[in-house]
């Protein structure tokens, strides 16, 4: 099963919409859905991250990838993004 990070702070109001989403998303019964599972990132403890991602969050990315996604986002847009940061089979 794949990781997303959320890259998040708390007092986000975007954040906790991305939040729904992507359960939305994880409670698909799709058979053509990617199974993730997401991890919050708290940027607020690591500088780098606030320098990174302060303006930008919510942001996800997929674990071991570098490519990310930033709100706002929808269930299109998190289906085709997890389709296209899925290494090739």
């Amino acid at each position: 099963m794949d990781t997303l990070l959320l890259y998040t702070t708390s007092g986000c109001h975007l954040c906790d919409l991305a939040e729904t989403v992507l359960a939305e998303a994880q409670q698909s019964s799709s058979p053509d859905s990617i199974r993730f599972v997401v991890r919050k990132v708290e940027i607020s403890d690591d500088p780098e991250l606030v320098a990174r991602y302060g303006v930008r969050i919510p942001v996800i990315r997929m674990l071991d990838r570098s490519r990310d996604l930033g709100w706002p986002f929808g269930a299109t847009e998190l289906a085709n993004y997890l389709l296209m940061a899925r290494p090739s089979a």
